[in-house]
């Protein structure tokens, strides 16, 4: 069976007819088949998303809660198809696939609870009888393009918030998951939502460049929101920005997580143990270097080396808590990776153990900046251990990298641990806690090359609406003229 687009509430395949394959990673064998969209189908959709603006704009916010709600709801029935779906496509555990699913039905409620918090304030006029106001309004067609690597989280989110703001809106799945990412629209057609609100598009990777610019610079799209690699990242920021459309933009990650020297130990053992190894690493926010002062670095490393040996790897359809990288290219890299810092003087601390897509849990001690892998995002489970020398030079190898999405910080002095985090460049930095964290009502969003703006909460009404300056006078005011 073929993933459909879903264009003005219909299910219709490409407009010529193609379609393409998406191979499982693990065994090779066709994982799904889905529409190729041209760019006749980029304009059908544009057109439907916008001839469903005006009604869903005007729609009251609680009618707009209650199909956000329902919809949360059929995702959570779902939970199963969208398991199979994420393990087939991208190589998932069902752990991963699982938590997916909850916590997307938790952004999609969080946008709901936000339909009634999209308002504005008065603002004190210097003219006398001047009511003068700011009301935050829909900006209309919203374009949302979501990764493959937590799909069910990154594309709920895509969607939900622009929804909740009166916007309708247009998802690109991810190539590498067009049958995960159409599930999710199934859960708001499913849930009553007019037609034409949602819409959704998936294309062959070849044609990923035309379609993506097709679809940006569509003139009834008025917002883009994009969450995937930063070299991606550039070019749609640059197409939009050629065509005075906003974008937010939430990148790759090179977190760092610091361990001071007076830090609880096991419990940075446990963070850096889930930061880092969480779906095989393949989270902007995973824990790609552990900075360790060299005061507690041998006791640090033996007992991080210990847990990160004994997790067990393979077939995801197994019980493991790494499966498969979403492609087995991917395993290739890591092992370049590897012995370039290998030939540079690092040391392979546990792990560099692969078959086919699946790899080991893999640290690498006595990193310096020379290696590839000091400043290269691996999105995979191959990870750093830096030595440094107090608290200054810690922060200073944090710092020391372009990207600045997410941080960790453990020390047992909340003031010391406070002044480190406060120095580190980053749109997220946990003290005591992992550098992998999403809460959807929090401002999730990075700083330098991984990107700008915010979702989650209030911080999203900002990003999907546009702030009206709106004035009530006296007719018979006074004019110098």
């Amino acid at each position: 069976m073929t993933v459909l687009l879903s264009i003005g509430g219909q299910n219709v395949a490409a407009s010529n007819h193609k379609d393409y394959s998406r191979l499982d990673p693990v065994t090779g064998t066709v994982a799904t088949v889905s529409a190729a969209a041209t760019l006749e189908d980029v304009t059908s959709a544009a057109r439907a998303a916008q001839d469903a603006f005006s009604a869903w704009a005007n729609m009251g916010p609680t009618e707009r809660r209650g199909l956000l709600n329902k919809a949360a709801d059929v995702m959570e029935a779902k939970r199963e198809a969208f398991v199979e779906a994420m393990i087939t496509e991208t190589g998932a555990t069902s752990t991963w696939a699982g938590f997916n699913v909850m916590l997307a039905a938790s952004h999609i409620r969080e946008a709901a609870a936000m339909t009634t918090q999209i308002g504005g304030e008065v603002i004190p006029s210097n003219k006398p009888g001047t009511l003068a106001m700011s009301v935050n309004k829909p900006k209309g067609v919203c374009l949302a393009i979501a990764p493959w690597n937590a799909p069910v989280i990154l594309g709920a989110r895509a969607i939900a918030m622009p929804l909740a703001c009166g916007n309708t809106v247009i998802f690109k799945g991810s190539e590498l998951c067009p049958l995960t990412h159409r599930l999710i629209v199934d859960c708001f057609i499913e849930a009553g939502f007019p037609k034409g609100v949602v819409n959704f598009i998936s294309n062959d990777p070849k044609d990923a460049p035309n379609i993506v610019r097709g679809l940006i610079e569509a003139p009834e799209v008025r917002h883009v929101n994009f969450t995937g690699s930063s070299s991606v990242g550039r070019i749609i920021g640059r197409i939009a920005g050629e065509n005075l459309k906003p974008a937010l933009l939430e990148l790759g990650g090179k977190a760092p997580l610091v361990v001071l020297s007076d830090a609880d130990i096991d419990g940075a053992v446990n963070a850096a143990i889930f930061g880092a190894f969480m779906n095989q690493g393949q989270i902007c926010m995973s824990t790609e270097r552990v900075i360790v002062d060299d005061e507690i670095a041998d006791m640090f490393v033996d007992k991080l080396v210990a847990r990160a040996s004994q997790l067990p790897w393979g077939n995801p359809r197994s019980d493991v808590v790494l499966g498969s990288l979403v492609d087995p290219q991917v395993s290739d890299k890591m092992h370049t990776l590897i012995a370039d810092a290998l030939e540079k003087g690092a040391v392979v601390a546990c792990g560099n153990d692969s078959d086919g897509s699946m790899f080991s849990a893999t640290l690498l001690d006595g990193v310096t900046k020379d290696m590839r892998i000091y400043n290269e995002e691996s999105f995979g489970p191959v990870k750093s251990i830096i030595r440094v020398n107090g608290d200054d030079e810690a922060i200073r190898v944090a710092n020391d990298s372009e990207y600045g999405l997410s941080a960790a910080v453990f020390s047992q002095d909340i003031n010391r641990a406070l002044s480190c985090a406060n120095a580190i460049n980053s749109g997220i930095c946990h003290i005591n806690g992992p550098t992998v964290s999403d809460e959807p009502q929090m401002p999730f969003g990075g700083v330098g090359d991984s990107g700008f703006g915010r979702f989650g909460g209030k911080a999203g009404i900002a990003e999907f609406t546009d702030l009206r300056w709106i004035t009530v006078e006296d007719p018979n005011q006074h004019y110098p003229f």
